[in-house]
């Protein structure tokens, strides 16, 4: 819904509010990506550290990267408030982790995660980077953590979309990567940078959200300038309300989240990693 700022408040709300990755599908994250008390992780995009931190605690280590030093700060405040000691945090985008080779060493990483963030990278060109970061037979998981709120097949849903797209005046039409289309490309350009035994697999469960909850992640995605302030919040969530009321939602605020990892696993080749050498056109 934003451009890609998440500086200031629209940080603290997506710290506070944006939805986490529960235990069962963390467990499915280190079983999918094949990960164990000896894996070395690159979190990529990590926000503020909502799949990073659960990863540390069943891994080695965890790298989490993000361009927003705010999301940073919070990842790192929420670490050793929780006393996470083997997590830590780079300023830098896709583009950047070529500099990470001649530092950390080639194949570095037994896993690179990619939680919500894709469709703000260039996913070609990413890909047949992290074959020089991943060591041979490691794993990248794209990680779709459900639909956004106001793309949902809900009654609240569809009263959520109206409401901010009146406010905003803009159509509200991107998926975050989570729509299928898009989640067929990611797979598909997965195979094309050399990655191999490409799959997605799903976790599904049912969250009951507080109407506090709905307005604090509608917030966590909204650029500093577009949250509303003071008598303006106060009209936001008055409206919103009565756009819900007018819904005449059964079950407001249920939550069917389906949570799509799509992994894939580098393949070796003359020992060289395949995903290495495929070098994007220029």
């Amino acid at each position: 819904m934003s451009p890609a700022s998440f500086a200031g408040p629209t940080a603290e709300h997506y710290a506070k509010f944006r939805r986490g990755y529960s235990a069962d599908v963390v467990d499915h994250v280190v079983v999918s990506l094949g990960l164990d008390g000896r894996s070395r992780v690159l979190d990529l995009g990590c926000g503020t550290g909502q799949l990073t931190l659960p990863l540390a605690r069943r891994t080695r280590a965890v790298l989490g990267v993000d361009v927003e030093p705010d999301m940073l700060r919070l990842a790192r405040e929420a670490g050793l408030a929780s006393g996470v000691t083997n997590a830590g945090w780079l300023l830098g985008a896709d583009s950047d982790l070529d500099g990470l080779v001649p530092l950390l060493g080639e194949h570095s990483f037994d896993a690179v995660t990619i939680g919500q963030a894709l469709h703000w990278m260039d996913p070609p060109r990413l890909f047949s980077t992290l074959g020089r970061l991943l060591r041979p037979a490691g794993t990248v998981g794209v990680i779709a953590n459900g639909t956004p709120l106001w793309l949902q097949d809900t009654a609240w849903s569809q009263a959520l979309r109206a409401h901010l797209e009146s406010w905003l005046g803009v159509e509200l039409t991107a998926w975050c990567g989570s729509d299928p289309a898009t989640r067929g490309e990611y797979a598909a350009q997965l195979a094309d940078a050399g990655f191999a035994d490409v799959a997605e697999t799903v976790v599904e469960y049912v969250d009951q959200l507080t109407f506090e909850q709905v307005a604090g992640n509608v917030y966590s995605a909204m650029s500093p300038e577009q949250l509303p302030h003071g008598p303006d919040r106060e009209v936001f969530e008055q409206r919103l309300r009565e756009a819900f009321a007018g819904a005449s939602a059964a079950d407001p605020y249920v939550e069917r989240v389906a949570v799509r990892v799509l992994a894939g696993r580098c393949v070796q080749d003359d020992h060289r990693v395949t995903a290495a050498v495929r070098a994007p056109s220029r």
